[in-house]
């Protein structure tokens, strides 16, 4: 994510041959039983959670999503809830007499496992489900759950964002399942498959690839299909009356932009530079891990731009509004697309590991700035040493950021994981020096591609390739209260915290 500091019906399965009345209500019944019996055998439905340091709610114990199928209805109106199909496969990794998914602003009118009708209420911001009989370790199942999918809400809570045209979303930290049911949680990657009808005057637009776009009585059905795993609230979809622009990156790598239809021109002088932010990324950190990439622009305010995988999301003002140096919009819009590989790519298996996504695409925000025009890295290191103690006093270390605050979640990005983290990379780079740290670069996204990573394996790795024990410089960077020296530079100073704690900055996410 980029916070950057500005002055700046749904479609429906084909029907199956009705049973005979007599066995459809024998069927009903039985379910109905096995549903109470079960019901009477469990404790009252509650929310669960994997215990994520950050977010201890999310993501749901006992099974490994392999796919989500979400099928939505917009009827033309953002301010209308939209009737929707989500269906997950899955593998149990426990045997679950219930199976709990995260999902919240929604309402759900049936839910089928392994294709029988399943009990279900809601438990805080989880749906509990019921299936007819106990699911065992290691079966593979099909969860079906048809609901409605709600953009109406506070415009901070996430999830999707109403745009001047239409819908797209932001998903991060733990809003995916504000839009549809799943294991909300980076830790879970799936495949996804998105089908969205709309009206003929609107495109719709998904992560990954098209794969099909079928008109019908004044609608359109477009479906995309993702070719690597991804985590839930890299999710997105852009509707809207846009422009899709097409162009070839580096190894022919499909690039294709998605604007408001009327900016088309306007912002062309900004989309054409994406192949070459690609070749410049690319020769620092290795090929590009997706199947395409571009930018999803839309007309709102957010506050933040949004590194959703293989589209970007960004405010329309970042690119129309007048006082942004070009190597400053540059820069950010290199910053997300670093995340492509930092934090999409290669995501975090806790959101305490949230410093290795936001702190690398910073390091390379700021290695473009400082070659296009940009203050040098040294000087924006140097000013974020002297800020460190207050970041570390206002919201923890790098690697042990202290939860956000009640009802404002998006304070979990704070600067301690932007120019915090940062700083902490361009101290191990002092440390290990440079070929070492371009090395442990590459060898990161290299093996942990389509995965997920912790902090330790960051460090361990590290110190494989510098060959040597790294521990204490990374318990003191990464997890002190205090800023160490800086290797190299033993004039640098941080200034103490002051007795109040600072206000949370907005910076590039």
């Amino acid at each position: 994510m980029s916070l950057p500091s500005r002055a700046v019906p749904a479609p429906q399965p084909p029907p199956r041959a009705r049973a005979p009345r007599a066995r459809a209500l024998r069927s009903a019944v039985l379910v109905a039983l096995s549903a109470g019996l079960v019901a009477a055998a469990l404790p009252a439905p509650a929310p669960l959670g994997i215990g994520d340091p950050l977010f201890p709610q999310l993501g749901n114990p006992g099974y490994d999503v392999l796919s989500y199928d979400i099928a939505l209805d917009y009827r033309g109106r953002n301010t209308e809830p939209l009737a929707a199909t989500t269906t997950i496969e899955a593998v149990a990794t426990d045997a679950l007499d219930r199976i709990n998914l995260d999902f919240t602003h929604g309402t759900v009118s049936a839910v089928t496992v392994a294709g029988e009708p399943a009990a279900f209420e809601s438990s805080g911001e989880d749906l509990v489900i019921t299936p007819a009989r106990q699911v065992e370790r290691g079966e593979a199942v099909e969860i079906t759950v048809r609901h409605t999918s709600d953009p109406r809400g506070p415009a901070d809570s996430g999830g999707w964002v109403r745009t001047g045209d239409g819908l797209a979303m932001a998903n991060q930290a733990d809003a995916a399942h504000r839009v549809f049911p799943s294991n909300d949680h980076p830790s879970d990657k799936a495949f996804f498959t998105f089908r969205i009808t709309a009206p003929d005057r609107f495109t719709a637009v998904a992560n990954g690839l098209r794969e099909s776009r079928v008109r019908s009585g004044g609608s359109t059905t477009w479906t995309y299909r993702t070719a690597h795993p991804m985590a839930t609230e890299l999710a997105q979809i852009s509707i809207g009356e846009s422009a899709v622009v097409h162009r070839r990156g580096p190894h022919e790598l499909p690039v294709r932009d998605v604007v408001p239809a009327a900016d088309k021109e306007r912002l062309e002088h900004w989309l054409a530079r994406t192949p070459k932010h690609l070749e410049w990324l690319e020769r620092r950190v290795g090929p590009y891990p997706f199947e395409n990439y571009g930018v999803l622009i839309a007309d709102a305010d957010t506050g933040f731009e949004l590194e959703t995988q293989t589209l970007s999301l960004f405010e329309r003002r970042l690119f129309t509004q007048p006082g942004f140096p070009e190597w400053y919009v540059e820069s950010v819009m290199v910053h997300e697309l670093a995340h492509q590989w930092f934090g999409d790519s290669v995501s975090p298996r806790a959101w305490s590991d949230l410093w290795l996504n936001e702190g690398h695409a910073t390091w390379y925000e700021a290695l473009y700035a400082e070659e296009h025009g940009g203050p040098t890295l040294d000087r924006r290191m140097k000013a974020a040493y002297a800020a460190s103690d207050q970041w570390r006093a206002a919201g923890g270390p790098p690697a042990a950021p202290e939860p956000p605050e009640p009802g404002e979640k998006i304070s979990l990005f704070r600067p301690v994981v932007y120019d915090g983290a940062a700083l902490a990379l361009y101290a191990l780079r002092e440390e290990i020096g440079t070929e070492a740290f371009e090395a442990l670069e590459r060898h990161w996204v290299a093996e942990h591609r389509d995965g997920t990573a912790t902090t330790a394996d960051f460090t361990a790795l590290a110190g494989r390739i510098a060959g040597r024990d790294l521990s204490a410089f990374f318990q003191a960077w990464l997890y002190a209260a205090k800023t160490p020296p800086m290797p190299g530079h033993p004039d640098w100073k941080s200034r103490a915290p002051r007795a109040e704690r600072p206000p949370t900055a907005a910076k590039p996410g």
